[in-house]
């Protein structure tokens, strides 16, 4: 793969933009299992494996099981996630594939289950991990 630019090197206030999202999310109250679970999800489905490679790893740490983050492509199919999970990860699907749009049965699932506040939070999450793993595909970032 040929050599790219570093955004934070050669647009370092947009890079700082992006890194003062990253800043408020860690500063909600979301829990660290769902930025998480959030994190992998989108790097799943947009095919980040910079992303992919580090949130699996901070999720073992922070004490995810291994079941869980093997399973997560296929979430609905098993036992391993509690129902708030559950309608995180249908949004973390439907605003990452953003051009299906959300479904009205997925938003009103997920604000049935969390606040107005932490649903906010949730959908912010989304947003920024997608930023993250645009600018790690555009760049060609690898996993070291």
């Amino acid at each position: 793969m040929t050599k790219r630019i570093r955004i934070d090197e050669v647009e370092s206030a947009g890079y700082k933009a992006v890194l003062g999202m990253e800043k408020f999310i860690e500063s909600t109250p979301l829990t660290k299992i769902h930025k998480d679970l959030i994190k992998i999800r989108a790097s799943q489905i947009n095919g980040c494996a910079f992303c992919i490679d580090m949130h699996t790893k901070d999720a073992r740490k922070a004490g995810e099981t291994e079941q869980r983050i093997y399973a997560l492509n296929a979430w609905r199919d098993t036992p391993f996630f509690t129902k708030e999970e559950r309608a995180i990860l249908a949004l973390t699907e439907e605003v990452t594939l953003i051009s299906n749009h959300v479904s009205d049965e997925t938003y009103k699932n997920a604000a049935e289950v969390l606040d107005e506040t932490y649903l906010a939070q949730v959908i912010l999450a989304i947003i920024t991990i997608n930023m993250w793993n645009r600018i790690g595909i555009a760049t060609a970032l690898i996993p070291a």
